[in-house]
């Protein structure tokens, strides 16, 4: 059965759609259906207030999609897995746990639970794992993570590369690798998908489209190097584990993160600030979008 919720949304989306193609010189029928759009998203907001923060709605379309009536099997369980691990990165990579390679930090801890069927045209309700927000702050994570996936899906298909080049550096490659292993699994069964979060939502138009965002966020699209700058730290901010490092002899200042295997970042501050040094950097480049520069180990300071 349809909820209100998903029923709002709908005409949320239909209406947006529709001002989208009536010319801006049809001035009744785009106020007409401007002031159904506000009056839609008041509702839902309204509604909002009284909904479930912890609950997404992932919905499919496409070829293992039979209209509202079903889904087959094999490509629901292959999917919501994806989107699972896809989920449990990101977490892990918004706090700072996240290494190249290993097991997914916390995965049995951060797994989503599938509460019902969505229907739009098929697809899964899913909530967040509990926890008492006054006990556990993390959850505050967990929600973000759902967020950070709305907008890694929406810009892959339509952003710029340094918004994507934005996303990636915030979430961690690796997290953006999984989103591209769950995109990845759509494409090879020919299916799209949509996706709802609180007030977040975003649908792929169709299969181009996310083969668009696919190839996006693939390896071949996402340059990942090693290089080597001399410079000295113009200065590290622990809490958010970012720095700034002056090139030598040039008035280039390059800004980054730094990895969560540096447990003490502040002892750059204590041993390397205003200091030369030779610094082998992590590079990330989107596309023709700019580079960001995170310092894996201390290892890497000469």
């Amino acid at each position: 059965m349809i909820s209100e919720h998903q029923c709002i949304m709908s005409e949320i989306r239909e209406l947006e759609e529709l001002l989208k193609i009536i010319p801006e010189k049809n001035l009744i029928d785009r106020m007409s259906l401007q002031n159904r759009l506000d009056s839609a998203n008041e509702l839902l907001s309204d509604l909002s207030k009284n909904h479930s923060p912890s609950s997404a709605v992932l919905t499919f379309r496409g070829k293992p999609v039979i209209g509202t009536h079903g889904i087959f099997a094999e490509f629901a369980s292959k999917a919501t897995m994806a989107f699972s691990d896809a989920f449990v990165a990101v977490v892990a990579g918004l706090g700072d746990v996240l290494s190249d390679n290993g097991p997914l930090p916390n995965k049995i801890k951060n797994q989503l639970v599938i509460t019902g069927v969505a229907v739009g045209s098929f697809g899964f309700e899913l909530e967040l794992p509990y926890r008492d927000p006054e006990l556990f702050p993390e959850m505050e994570e967990l929600r973000r993570a759902m967020v950070k996936i709305e907008s890694l899906l929406r810009l892959s298909a339509d952003g710029s590369d340094d918004e994507v080049a934005e996303l990636v550096e915030e979430v961690h490659p690796r997290a953006v690798r999984k989103v591209y292993e769950f995109l990845d699994c759509l494409v090879k069964d020919e299916a799209w998908c949509g996706f709802e979060f609180e007030h977040h939502h975003f649908m792929f138009s169709d299969y181009d489209q996310i083969q668009i965002a696919c190839d996006r966020l693939k390896s071949d699209n996402i340059k990942e190097t090693k290089e080597s700058y001399r410079g000295e730290f113009q200065g590290v901010l622990p809490k958010s584990r970012t720095f700034e490092f002056k090139l030598l002899d040039e008035d280039e200042v390059i800004r980054g993160k730094l990895d969560a295997s540096i447990e003490d970042p502040d002892m750059l501050n204590r041993k390397w600030l205003h200091r030369f040094a030779t610094v082998c950097f992590y590079v990330v480049r989107v596309g023709q979008g700019r580079p960001r520069y995170r310092l894996m180990s201390l290892g890497d300071l000469k």
